[in-house]
């Protein structure tokens, strides 16, 4: 008789793989979706708008400083929120932006960076248009405390969904204080620590009315009491599929089942509700309908809606809930955190309804990119009148700003230092904005 030429320890070995090889293809995970529950149109959105979030992020960070300028040299500290790994320079990233950002040397040679007209011009509209949406925000920030179980919320967890709701970046310090009629900030204690928390002043019953009830039934403020209590709904779900997706059909029993099935509305209490069952489910799936139909794009990172759990009465395996209903939601997995979007929301991958101010997004991310041949920055100085010529290849970006999204997803370990952030020397900020003045003016 032949002997196995395996020996003992090494068939446990590759028995220990077959399982886990089957264990794998068997998971729920997002990257494990088959390629007919992909929309390649949403994945371009998640594209597009992880691009705008750095751009954003250098905005607000710019606009934090007395003279909206900065070295370029301290931006090495914001690395990891403008996701940007080394080896790739900061200076950079910034010259991809021409129209937003200016790169220019002081009289000692350190490299800072400003906001062009055109970007300035583009705050003070986004400041107005704050101030416009700044009611809307403040009615969906109360209707978040009115879905909550103690009708409070910690600031710090809506701190997360600020860009999401349009909240303006002083939200915590003045914001939260514009309308106490809806709400105020309670000092709370999680068992360790005080918290600062925003908590519901007044009940509405008239915003106890889920978004999707406005639109199926037509019940508005206007129309409905301040009687209306909040209880048990039976509305389906708008659906759509992705257009490859060939299931719908096998599935199609199990979909209408859910969709005659009646939920807890998301403004009742859900305390007596059991975690795991049917209505529980589908209570959390109305929650979410719910949170994204407030987001002026309708789409939120999966991390924020998790932190809500214990106040909102959430499921733990929030994302098994998320991949499942497919046909409400889509999961997005490009970059290291996840995106939720509201099917119903976009049309390939555009917002049907948009609020100003997406429209005012969708201005800024026009200007992210440029082509052109060269570009040149002064030195800012009394003394000197030298140009210093920049790489084009540094400034060129493609149309549909694809070739900067992949550079920045790029992740490498090589220990790397920027040769224009060497210089520890710097003029003063106030000296500085002088000549920055004085170089837009000229």
């Amino acid at each position: 008789m032949l002997k196995d030429p395996i020996n003992p320890s090494a068939r446990k070995l590759i028995g220990a793989s077959i399982l886990f090889r089957r264990w794998m293809t068997t998971s729920k995970r997002v990257q494990d979706r088959s390629k007919q529950k992909r929309v390649n149109d949403l994945e371009v959105a998640t594209e597009k708008w992880k691009i705008l979030s750095k751009i954003l992020f250098l905005i607000e960070l710019l606009k934090q400083q007395s003279e909206m300028i900065i070295p370029v040299r301290s931006l090495e500290n914001y690395r990891k929120q403008i996701n940007l790994p080394k080896p790739h320079r900061i200076s950079d990233f910034i010259r991809k932006t021409p129209k937003l950002f200016e790169l220019y040397k002081d009289r000692k040679g350190v490299l800072w960076c400003g906001l062009t007209e055109r970007a300035e011009e583009l705050l003070q509209e986004e400041r107005r248009v704050l101030e416009q949406h700044s009611d809307k925000a403040a009615e969906h920030v109360t209707r978040l405390l009115m879905m909550s179980v103690d009708k409070r919320l910690p600031l710090e967890k809506i701190a997360h969904f600020r860009r999401d709701f349009g909240l303006p970046m002083d939200f915590r310090a003045n914001w939260v204080h514009q309308y106490p009629q809806h709400f105020r900030v309670v000092k709370s204690f999680d068992g360790i620590n005080q918290v600062e928390c925003l908590e519901l002043v007044n009940w509405n019953p008239n915003w106890a009315i889920t978004e999707l009830q406005k639109k199926v039934t037509g019940v508005t403020e206007s129309t409905t009491t301040n009687l209306h209590i909040p209880g048990m709904l039976s509305l389906p779900f708008p659906l759509k599929f992705p257009s490859n997706y060939k299931r719908v059909y096998r599935y199609s029993e199990k979909i209408q089942d859910f969709q005659k099935r009646a939920y807890l509305s998301p403004y009742a209490d859900a305390r007596g509700l059991k975690a795991g069952s049917l209505e529980f489910d589908k209570r959390a799936v109305a929650v979410m309908h719910e949170i994204l139909s407030f987001t002026i794009e309708k789409r939120l990172v999966t991390d924020h809606l998790t932190h809500f759990r214990w106040e909102i009465v959430m499921p733990q395996k929030l994302m098994r809930i998320l991949l499942k209903h497919i046909g409400i939601f889509y999961v997005s997995e490009r970059g290291k955190r996840f995106s939720v979007f509201l099917n119903e929301a976009y049309e390939g991958a555009e917002l049907i309804e948009k609020c100003p101010l997406v429209l005012w997004r969708e201005k800024v991310m026009r200007l992210v990119g440029n082509r052109g041949r060269k570009k040149k920055f002064e030195i800012l100085s009394d003394m000197s009148d030298v140009e210093v010529e920049c790489d084009i290849g540094l400034m060129q970006s493609d149309s549909e700003v694809e070739d900067l999204d992949v550079q920045l997803e790029q992740h490498g370990s090589v220990d790397y230092e920027d040769p224009l952030l060497v210089d520890n020397s710097e003029m003063d900020v106030e000296e500085i904005a002088c000549e920055y003045r004085n170089f837009k003016n000229s």
